[in-house]
C-alpha cells in the first residue's frame, strides 16, 4: 500500500509539472528603466562579374527604455541610445571605424552618432513585444544636420540616408521586433510551439516567419528557441542612387533567455544566413544592369537587464 501511495504521489507531481503553463508576455513597471546591448557581426560575400568581394561589418549599440505609461494592451516608452559604433572592412578602402565615443570635426559620421546619444524618442510597444509606433526619431535625425550647412548638399543627403537606414523608425522597428515580438497569444507549457511573422523594411525588405518553442523554464527564467524562414519581398530600393532588387532566401536560429517576471530579454543569440541575388537595374552608370550573387552570414548577441 505504501509503495502504491508513493507511486500515486509521483504520478500527481509529474502530471502537475507537465500541465504547468506560463503566461509569456511583457510585464513592465511604470517609471522603471530597462536596458539592452547589441553586438552584431555580418559577413557579406558578393560575386561581381566573377570577382569575389568580401565585406565585414561589426555593429554595437546600447539602448535605454523608460516606461512612461502602462496601458491595457501596450506600453509608452521613452527610448534613447547610450552608445553606437560601426566598423566595416571593405575590399577597396580597408577598415573604416565610426563610434559615438570618437567624435571630432574630421569624422562627420562619428560626430553624428555622438549627437544621437542621450536624445530621446518615443515608442509604443505591445505587451506581446510588437512595435506599434515609433515617433520623433526622424525629426531627431533631421536635427543632427542643422549645423552642417558647409557640406555639399549631395554628400549631406547621402549621409542622412545612411543614418536613417541604420537607425530610423523602420530600422528600429525591424531590428527590435526580431527579439521582442516573440510571445504567444496564450499560456504555453514546455515543448509548446507558436508562429510569429515579422516584416523587415530597412535595408532588404523581407518577411520573417518564425516557429518559436518554449524550450525550458524555471522559477526565474524561460528559454525560447526559434527557427525562422526569411524571404525577400518584391520591392526596389535605392543603393548609391541606383535601383536594386533583392531575390534572396534564408534562415535564422534564435535562442532567447527572458526574465519570467518581466518578459525582458536577459540574453539572446541569433545566427542568420541569407543567400540569393541582387539585381542592379539599368541606369546611367550601368546601362545593362547587373546580377550580383551574394551570401550574408550574421551572428548577433543581445544582453539586457
Amino acid at each position: 500500500m505504501k509503495k502504491l501511495f508513493n507511486t500515486l504521489l509521483l504520478f500527481i507531481a509529474l502530471t502537475a509539472c507537465q500541465g504547468q503553463k506560463i503566461d509569456m508576455a511583457l510585464h513592465l513597471e511604470k517609471g522603471k528603466e530597462y536596458s539592452q546591448s547589441l553586438n552584431s557581426q555580418a559577413t557579406v560575400v558578393q560575386d561581381i562579374n566573377g570577382l569575389q568581394m568580401n565585406i565585414l561589418m561589426l555593429i554595437k549599440g546600447g539602448m535605454s527604455y523608460v516606461v512612461v505609461a502602462v496601458n491595457p494592451y501596450d506600453y509608452d516608452l521613452e527610448v534613447k541610445y547610450t552608445n553606437l559604433s560601426m566598423t566595416m572592412e571593405l575590399p577597396s578602402q580597408g577598415k573604416i571605424e565610426f563610434s559615438s565615443d570618437n567624435a571630432h570635426e574630421q569624422d562627420i559620421f562619428s560626430t553624428l552618432l555622438s549627437k544621437m546619444i542621450g536624445k530621446t524618442f518615443n515608442v509604443t510597444m505591445a505587451k506581446n513585444g510588437k512595435i506599434l509606433e515609433v515617433k520623433n526619431i526622424e525629426s531627431l535625425i533631421e536635427s543632427l544636420f542643422e549645423e552642417y550647412t558647409h557640406i555639399p548638399e549631395e554628400q549631406l543627403a547621402q549621409i542622412k540616408e545612411q543614418i536613417t537606414k541604420a537607425y530610423g523608425a523602420e530600422a528600429f522597428k525591424g531590428n527590435i521586433e526580431m527579439t521582442s515580438a516573440i510571445f504567444p497569444d496564450k499560456p504555453v507549457n514546455k515543448g509548446d510551439t507558436w508562429t510569429i511573422t515579422t516584416n523587415l523594411q530597412s535595408g532588404i525588405a523581407a518577411l520573417i516567419t518564425t516557429e518559436y518553442e518554449l524550450a525550458d523554464f524555471d522559477s526565474t527564467y524561460a528559454i525560447i528557441t526559434g527557427n525562422s524562414v526569411i524571404k525577400t519581398e518584391d520591392t526596389d530600393i535605392e543603393a548609391n542612387d541606383m535601383p536594386v532588387k533583392y531575390d534572396v532566401t534564408g534562415s535564422m536560429i534564435s535562442e532567447i533567455k527572458i526574465n519570467k517576471e518581466t518578459g525582458w530579454i536577459v540574453e539572446a543569440n541569433i545566427k542568420q544566413e541569407i543567400k540569393g541575388d541582387a539585381y542592379v537595374q539599368g541606369n546611367s552608370q550601368l546601362p545593362n544592369g547587373i546580377k550580383i550573387p551574394m551570401i550574408m552570414e550574421t551572428t548577433t548577441t543581445i544582453t539586457g537587464e
